[in-house]
């Protein structure tokens, strides 16, 4: 996502912000989002949305605090009104309903980032859509090499057998140095995986280089550890050749912030945004 759509879509989504003016609690209009965070029909909308509200009991929140049903009259073309089911969502709210969206919709990953920072400056979206593609990108390395080491155990190769086969991809792609050696520039404990203190940019190489792999093993059939190894290494140095063209060495790009903290942090974050959001009011009951 480019900086310059960042204060396009804040204003936007500062726009379609509303208070309830006795308690203060800031709040969306589910409607009003839906197209703002790129959805086009309420049927694919509000499957996101009861997403969310499992998301919010799960963490033993009350989902009625922060989801509210409500119906609302629209104008028609024709100048007439009806009624359509709508929400009324917290902050909190909004922030699970985009972790539940659509990861490739681009408003739905500047969402996630928006509703998480309580005073929504610039910069501090940006930074938190930082930590969140590092986070994103991590996960993703984490189940391209699930889905390859299922695949070769398949083919005759056990867990030593997988560790030997990444470690020699790592070589490739680090210009020789070897895992242990790019643990050993960056200070990381023997018992850590390196991806875990990499930048976004090397977990993506590493992770595009494993997609590679995942998919030339099932389209030649490969067997077997040496012709696993020999795959895997030729596609991170093929990854290594294309970011080499650009004037990036991954073994020179410094190491980041512990990905275990950067968790902890998130899931802190969570329960801050749940309890800064507010509670919506209990509904009148009518006598």
């Amino acid at each position: 996502m480019s900086d310059a759509i960042v204060p396009q879509l804040t204003a936007r989504f500062d726009e379609l912000s509303q208070r309830l003016p006795d308690e203060g609690i800031e709040f969306w209009f589910a409607r009003d989002l839906m197209e703002a965070l790129g959805y086009a029909r309420w049927e694919n909308f509000i499957t996101a949305i009861r997403r969310a509200i499992e998301s919010c009991k799960s963490t033993g929140y009350d989902e009625s605090d922060h989801f509210r049903g409500v119906t609302k009259m629209v104008r028609l073309g024709s100048g007439a009104e009806r009624s359509v089911d709508d929400f009324m969502l917290t902050r909190y709210a909004c922030y699970l309903v985009a972790q539940n969206g659509d990861p490739r919709k681009q408003a739905i990953a500047f969402a996630q980032s928006y509703f998480a920072v309580q005073t929504r400056k610039q910069e501090l979206i940006e930074d938190r859509m930082r930590l969140q593609a590092r986070l994103e990108a991590r996960d993703r390395l984490r189940e391209s090499e699930k889905t390859l080491s299922q695949n070769i155990y398949e083919r005759g190769v056990d867990d030593a057998g997988f560790g030997r086969i990444r470690a020699q991809g790592d070589s490739a792609l680090f210009g020789g140095n070897t895992t242990q050696m790019m643990k050993n520039k960056y200070g990381i404990v023997q018992t850590r995986p390196l991806a875990d203190f990499l930048p976004t940019l090397t977990i993506a190489a590493k992770n595009l280089a494993t997609e590679m792999t995942n998919h030339n093993v099932m389209q030649a059939d490969l067997q077997g550890e040496r012709a696993i190894t020999r795959e895997h290494v030729q596609n991170n140095q093929s990854v290594r050749d294309m970011l080499g063209q650009r004037g990036i060495k991954p073994e020179q790009l410094p190491a980041e912030e512990d990905i275990k903290k950067l968790e902890r942090r998130v899931k802190s974050d969570e329960k801050k945004i749940e309890k800064q959001s507010g509670k919506l009011p209990k509904p009148v009951q009518e006598n």
